[in-house]
């Protein structure tokens, strides 16, 4: 009888030994491929900040342009974004929400954990097949310039879904015990067959279903901290296979969409350009005399990222490449005196939210475009709104700020403040720079952060060889962080592109349209209803997707109600903001948290008190079209 336990036990310990050697095989093929991918992204990145930059040259200087350069920075820039994802999410940077998380037990956290890797896996698993069949489709498509199937460009997908999962086994293998990963496989297998039972109690709903799949089930995944891009992706898939007849590939089709906008190119190369700055030493220099002037001032570092945001909105045509520019380049320094960094966060999202009306601004653009609206005319209309609002946030952060004790911090003496100004003048023209460059049409906003990283490095080894300043031992890691916080965000917006594909196939928009037609209260009553509106569309669909869909039928009735279109533009613009940078949907506020680099859930209550002056400012903008109709 001993003899049986003796062997049962040598038994268990050998099939216990295999299980470990079996996960740590997992882990070791994890590690291998992950530092491959992390070399390889960060390749991609240099080599796209020198095909733009070259192709900028090349047009501008040399009149010749590359008519390939367009095509080859999309091509890499998908890879880039997929690799980026990908080291995301063997890194733990994907934003997830873990307010609730965070306060239990590290059992249970251990187990939540476990459900949200799950759910990653099983977000993975459904578009895999889905992912490899867009890259046959795309076979057939020939790129114009360089003449290669378009299947090169998607495979990207592909590969960075395999990759996700390999990462995602392999942190499982690390966290997750038998009884935890058996309770979430029957959890998930259990909801999964609820949802499928109940499939003809969806679809005899009507549009009611979308609060069961976009309230919430991807408030409860979100809540469950499962990282916010899976949360959007298991909420849209839930609704095509219960709801739908649609193919899977459609989520694929449209993540691909979402993350292949050139415009979008920006946000790497604009954390490339604040990785720069921090490297550099430029951005400390230009801390250093923002301080000398307004340090001894109660929020003056708050008035310096307001000002900074306000220099630099509206360049890259994208509101997170905006805040990759200031963020990374400002927050460390403000740190270091003392800045609490989700304080920090808060007004990023909010100053993210009110800039949008500063031109060049893209959805500005998109307005013109698709309502039929004096682009000109927008650009002057926008910046009196801008600056009303940027002038409450000033008096916000003043009011947060009238108990900080400054007595200890001298005001610093003319000479103090000029010699760090022309220390600090290489960066301090940088904004200025970029700007120029996108307004005189040298570059366009993708290919400008490129002008501001060879203006960086050229001018940094200058200033290098008097300063010795240049860190180069966190070059390649600070480029690594980049590329991995880079693809969190963009994954992010790929997989709202896609959430907002299915919210429009469902019908939501024409019964949207419908209710708006009918409102009563003439022009109050229509700008009231378009407040609320564009607030949530910000919050699901984002800006330009929001307005290439309700702009041309919405318009047509505000000039029916005698509103100007230049103010309704900026009525819209800034309410979509509001949406889109409130928590707990607004892409825009895990966007500005990512780059933050702190946890959404110390910045959720911080963000409040900015976003309630922004809708002060919002009504008052809506109902005093003086300020934006003054100077046209």
């Amino acid at each position: 009888m001993l003899l049986k336990s003796e062997v049962r036990t040598l038994v268990q310990g050998q099939e216990a030994e295999k299980q470990n050697l079996l996960s740590q095989s997992l882990v070791n093929l994890n590690s291998i491929l992950m530092k491959l991918v992390a070399l390889v992204a960060v390749l991609l990145l240099c080599v796209e900040s020198i095909i733009l930059f070259v192709g900028v040259i090349s047009r501008y200087v040399f009149h010749s342009p590359i008519f390939w350069s367009d095509e080859a920075a999309t091509l890499i820039f998908i890879w880039l974004t997929m690799f980026g994802a990908v080291l995301a999410l063997d890194r733990n940077e994907h934003m997830r929400l873990t307010a609730i998380v965070s306060k239990l037990s590290d059992s249970k956290k251990a187990l939540f954990e476990t459900y949200s890797m799950l759910i990653v896996l099983l977000f993975l698993s459904c578009i895999l097949v889905p992912s490899y069949e867009h890259v046959i489709e795309q076979m057939f498509i020939t790129s114009p310039a360089l003449e290669i199937p378009d299947g090169y460009r998607t495979l990207a997908i592909f590969t960075g879904v395999v990759l996700m999962m390999v990462s995602a086994m392999a942190r499982l293998s690390k966290i997750a015990n038998a009884r935890q990963l058996l309770l979430c496989l029957l959890f998930i297998t259990a909801v999964g067959s609820l949802f499928w039972w109940l499939t003809p109690v969806w679809q005899a709903m009507g549009n009611y279903n979308l609060l069961v799949f976009f309230v919430l089930l991807i408030g409860f995944s979100v809540l469950g901290a499962v990282p916010i891009a899976f949360s959007f992706g298991i909420g849209t898939l839930s609704y095509i296979l219960s709801v739908t007849d649609s193919p899977l590939m459609i989520v694929v089709g449209r993540l691909d969409e979402g993350v292949s906008h050139a415009v979008l190119l920006a946000i790497p190369l604009f954390v490339f350009l604040g990785a720069l700055l921090q490297i550099s030493g430029m951005a400390k220099n230009m801390i250093n005399f923002m301080a000398s002037l307004l340090g001894h001032v109660r929020g003056g570092l708050q008035f310096v990222l307001l000002g900074a945001m306000f220099l630099v909105s509206g360049i890259s045509g994208s509101k997170v490449a905006d805040m990759a520019a200031v963020a990374p380049a400002l927050f460390p320094e403000m740190k270091k005196r003392g800045e609490n960094p989700e304080e920090l966060a808060a007004l990023l999202s909010s100053t993210g939210a009110m800039t949008e009306t500063i031109p060049p601004s893209l959805v500005l653009i998109t307005i013109g475009a698709v309502c039929g609206v004096s682009i000109s005319a927008l650009f002057i209309g926008g910046v009196l709104p801008a600056v009303v609002c940027t002038l409450a946030i000033a008096f916000m952060c003043w009011l947060r700020a009238r108990k900080t004790d400054t007595s200890a911090i001298q005001k610093q003496s003319a000479k103090v403040i000029g010699k760090t100004f022309l220390i600090a003048l290489p960066a301090l023209l940088l904004p200025f720079l970029i700007r120029a460059c996108v307004v005189e049409g040298v570059a366009t906003a993708t290919e400008v952060a490129t002008i501001g990283i060879f203006y960086i490095i050229v001018v940094g080894f200058i200033a290098h060889l008097f300063q010795r300043q240049i860190e180069f031992k966190r070059i390649y890691g600070m480029l690594v962080e980049a590329v991995s916080l880079s693809g969190a965000i963009l994954l992010i917006i790929g997989m709202a592109t896609a959430m907002a594909w299915a919210l429009t196939q469902s019908g939501f928009a024409a019964t949207l349209i419908e209710l708006m037609t009918n409102i009563p209260g003439g022009k109050i009553g229509f700008l009231l209803v378009s407040i609320v509106m564009f607030i949530l569309l910000g919050s699901l669909l984002e800006g330009i997707p929001a307005i290439v869909l309700f702009g041309p039928l919405l318009f047509p009735a505000a000039h029916a109600l005698g509103i100007n279109d230049v103010h309704y533009s900026m009525v819209v613009i800034l309410a979509m903001g509001l949406g889109l940078f409130a928590p707990p949907l607004g892409v825009g506020f895990y966007a500005a948290c990512a780059i933050s680099k702190v946890s959404p859930d110390g910045v959720f209550n911080k963000v409040w008190g900015y976003l309630l002056v922004l809708l002060l400012m919002l009504f008052v903008i809506a109902f005093v079209p003086w300020i934006s109709t003054v100077f046209l």
